[in-house]
């Protein structure tokens, strides 16, 4: 019974997480005009890692969280408001589209910035 607990309280996370995602991600699209570039799944993804580097951070450094918190904030909430799918879509529909460039910066900024902020916020959580 423990199992369909946690698949429960991950899911109910992934729910508010996929929710915030559409929320934030529209938001940053509006904000941004009509971009040939998907600034909103970058910045979801990078606020995304941001937050699971300090989430996942204070965690471990104060052992703060239980381990269906954890299912719920760091699996379904984080996992449910990043998106990996949409960006692989996105860059695909750009590399198809002969838009080489725009492909390779979306890779190199999903990555440089998303690994920099899961390192600032796992960094930052020492100090909390």
């Amino acid at each position: 019974m423990r199992g369909v607990v946690d698949v429960l309280w991950v899911g109910f996370g992934g729910f508010i997480g996929s929710s915030l995602r559409f929320a934030v991600s529209g938001w940053v699209h509006r904000l941004t005009g009509a971009s040939n570039f998907p600034y909103g799944t970058l910045a979801v993804n990078v606020l995304g890692c941001l937050l699971i580097g300090l989430v996942g951070g204070w965690a471990d450094h104060r052992q703060m969280l239980s381990a269906t918190a954890r299912l719920f904030v760091l699996m379904g909430m984080l996992g449910g408001f990043t998106t990996y799918s949409t960006f692989a879509y996105e860059t695909l529909a750009f590399a198809q589209g002969s838009d080489a460039l725009r492909a390779a910066a979306n890779i190199s900024l999903h990555l440089l910035l998303g690994l920099g902020a899961a390192w600032l916020g796992y960094t930052g959580a020492r100090g909390l």
